[in-house]
């Protein structure tokens, strides 16, 4: 495990990192508001898993494919980009209010909100260069496997991450109560949550690996 001081340093960079808006916790915002407080700590539970599944790529090398080979790169990045469009889609053809009661089907539907988290995460390659390019910064060659420093560190940031996009997930919830307490446009959620999967698509399609 790195000493103190690099753990230290690494955490005081994560706080930099994860309070600065992106995606990520744009995401995170509008489940919230779309769909709760439980939809936004699920998206988020499904992003810290992806952060674990980089964190692994990079320690076997795998990240590194995508710097070695950009064909691979640009498959990720448009297998994303069809992805958030397929949500926005299935999210304006959903019958259902995002104020109506909860169903039988809640049980299905919040594996589906964790694995949408999970799945934009991994088919984002900028978060795959991103972790390749800062954990090793604070990797030690003494001090264990490299494996395991990797998941020390995105241990650390997901800590983190939960801290300041829990307060994210409180003010959503907030928002969502005072959008349900005016009851005049009930589907306005699901078109912001598309309009964020559009948005992402976007965002995606347009980047570089620079």
């Amino acid at each position: 495990m790195p000493d103190f001081s690099t753990l230290m340093l690494f955490a005081a960079a994560a706080l930099v990192l994860t309070a600065t808006p992106g995606p990520d916790m744009l995401l995170i915002a509008s489940r919230s508001i779309s769909q709760g407080r439980a939809a936004g700590f699920l998206t988020y539970a499904g992003i810290a898993a992806g952060t674990y599944c980089h964190a692994l790529a990079a320690a076997f090398g795998l990240s590194q494919l995508f710097v070695t080979v950009p064909a691979a790169y640009e498959a990720v990045r448009w297998a994303g980009c069809a992805y958030l469009l397929y949500l926005a889609y299935k999210t304006i053809r959903s019958q259902t209010t995002a104020f109506e009661p909860t169903s039988t089907a809640q049980r299905i539907s919040s594996i589906r909100i964790f694995t949408t988290g999970l799945a934009t995460n991994l088919l984002n390659p900028k978060m795959a260069l991103f972790v390749l390019a800062l954990f090793p910064q604070f990797i030690q060659p003494n001090a264990g496997s490299m494996a395991s420093q990797m998941l020390v560190l995105a241990s650390i940031l997901n800590i983190i991450g939960f801290a300041v996009n829990g307060a994210v997930i409180l003010l959503g919830s907030q928002i969502r109560n005072r959008l349900r307490a005016m009851r005049r446009f009930p589907r306005m959620p699901q078109y912001a949550l598309a309009a964020v999967f559009t948005g992402l698509a976007c965002r995606l399609a347009l980047q570089s690996r620079n």
